[in-house]
C-alpha cells in the first residue's frame, strides 16, 4: 500500500489519478479537487479514458497529469494514492478491485455496480486491517450543513421519534436520452431510474433514518421502451418503526427531489433537484412547540452545501488517518442492498426483508433477477 497511517502526514501531498474523462470528472471531480488542492497537499498525477484525446484533453483542462488508455499501467508507473472512478457502472467491479489491488483507495461514482455480488468481491478486494485501502461511494447529498444538522436532529429524537416518511425523485428523460444504445440497458446503464437517479435520495433516507427492515413494490414501463423500469413504487418499514413511501420516475415534467419525515414534534422537508443548501430544508413544528424550541432545530450553522467536494474533503481526512471512510463497506453497501429489494418486490410481488438477499438468489448477482418480463434476452446476458 502507498499510503499508510504513518505515512500519510498532512505536508505529504496525495496523488490522484482519475479514470474516466467524461462530463462527471470534468464537471464534479476536477473542480473539487482544485478546491481541496487549494486546503492541503494533493495533485492530479494521472488521468485514464479508453479515448486518448479525451485523456489528453482532459490533463490540458487540468494543467497537470499524464494521460493514459491503459488502467493497469497507469497504476505501476504513478502508484496513485486515491483514484477517481467516473466510468460506466460495468466497468466499476474490475477497475475498483484493481486499483484496490495496487494499494489505492478509490472513489467510485454511483451506481457503485451492477450487483451485491460485485459489490462483495469489491469490499472483499479492501485491507481493513491495515487501515486501508478502502473504496467509498459517491454519495455526496449525504453530505453538508443541512444533512448533518437534521441527521443529529433524528439521532438525538429532538423532534420526537420518526414516524412517517417520504422520498421521491421524478425526473424526466425524453426518447433523446434513451437514444444513446448503453440507456435503459440492465447491462450498461445498470438498472432504471431506481439504480441511475433515485438512488441518491434513497441514500439520504437511509442516512438519516437507519437501517430498513422489509419493503414491497411496483415497478413498470409506462412510456420508453427500454429493458429496465421507467417507474417504480415501494412502501418501507425502518427497523426503527418509520413507515416510508419511495417513487422513483423519468417521467416526470415538474422535476424535484424531496425527502420528508414527519416526527411527534415536527415535520422536516427537504426539496431540491440535483443539490441542497440549508435555505432547501424546511422545519414545520407541531402545535404547542415552543418558538425557542422550534428556532434551535431552525439553526443549521454555516451553509455547506451538499457536493462532491464537501464528501471528498472527509475522504481525504479518513485516507490521511487510515480509517474506513463513510459510504464504504457495509455503509455503502446498504443502499444497493434497498435498490436490490426494490427490484426483487416489484418483480415477483413479495415482501423482502433486509439480508435476506444473498448468495444462491438470482437478485443477488443480477438486479433483474432473471425475472421473466424484465430480463435481458439471453444473447444480451451471454454478451
Amino acid at each position: 500500500m502507498f499510503v499508510t497511517p504513518s505515512q500519510a502526514s498532512p505536508s505529504r501531498p496525495i496523488r490522484v489519478a482519475i479514470v474516466g474523462t467524461g462530463a462527471i470528472a470534468r464537471v464534479s471531480h476536477l473542480p473539487a479537487l482544485r478546491a481541496l488542492a487549494a486546503e492541503q497537499p494533493l495533485e492530479i498525477v494521472a488521468a485514464v479514458d479508453v479515448d486518448a484525446a479525451s485523456a489528453e484533453a482532459f490533463c490540458a483542462e487540468a494543467g497537470t497529469g499524464r494521460p493514459y488508455t491503459d488502467l493497469d499501467r497507469m497504476l505501476a508507473e504513478e502508484r496513485p494514492d486515491l483514484v477517481t472512478l467516473g466510468t460506466p457502472p460495468r466497468f466499476h467491479r474490475d477497475q475498483t478491485i484493481a486499483a484496490l489491488r495496487a494499494g489505492a483507495w478509490v472513489w467510485c461514482e454511483k451506481p457503485p455496480c451492477p450487483s451485491l455480488e460485485d459489490f462483495d468481491a469489491i469490499e472483499a478486494a479492501e485491507a481493513p486491517d491495515k487501515g486501508g485501502p478502502f473504496a467509498a461511494i459517491v454519495f455526496q447529498h449525504r453530505f453538508g450543513s443541512g444533512s448533518d444538522h437534521v441527521r443529529a436532529l433524528l439521532a438525538e429524537r429532538a423532534m420526537g421519534r420518526p414516524l412517517v416518511a417520504h422520498c421521491q425523485t421524478t425526473w424526466y428523460r425524453d426518447e433523446a436520452y434513451y437514444s444513446a444504445p448503453w440507456r435503459g440497458r440492465w447491462s450498461t446503464e445498470g438498472g432504471g431510474p431506481a439504480m441511475g437517479h433515485g438512488i441518491h435520495q434513497m441514500d439520504l433516507l437511509l442516512d438519516l433514518l437507519g437501517p430498513w427492515a422489509e419493503i414491497r413494490a411496483m415497478a413498470g414501463r409506462l412510456v420508453h421502451d427500454v429493458e429496465t423500469e421507467d417507474v417504480s413504487t415501494a412502501l418501507v418499514r425502518f427497523e426503527n418503526g418509520t413507515m416510508a413511501t419511495i417513487v422513483n420516475s423519468v417521467l416526470s415534467p415538474d422535476e424535484v427531489s424531496r425527502i420528508r419525515i414527519d416526527c411527534e414534534r415536527a415535520t422536516v422537508e427537504l426539496t431540491h433537484l440535483y443539490g441542497h443548501r440549508n435555505a432547501d430544508w424546511r422545519i414545520t413544528p407541531a402545535p404547542g412547540v415552543a418558538a425557542e424550541q422550534v428556532a434551535v432545530w431552525r439553526d443549521f450553522g454555516a451553509d455547506v452545501p451538499s457536493s462532491h467536494e464537501a464528501q471528498l474533503r472527509g475522504l481525504l481526512r479518513d485516507l490521511r488517518a487510515g480509517r474506513r471512510p463513510r459510504s464504504s463497506g457495509a455503509d455503502g453497501r446498504t443502499s444497493l442492498e434497498l435498490v436490490s429489494a426494490l427490484y426483487k418486490a416489484a418483480f415477483t410481488g413479495g415482501t423482502v426483508r433486509a439480508g435476506e438477499i444473498g448468495p444462491g438468489d438470482p437478485y443477488y448477482s443480477a438486479l433483474h433477477g432473471n425475472a421473466p418480463g424484465w430480463a435481458p434476452e439471453p444473447a444480451e446476458q451471454s454478451a
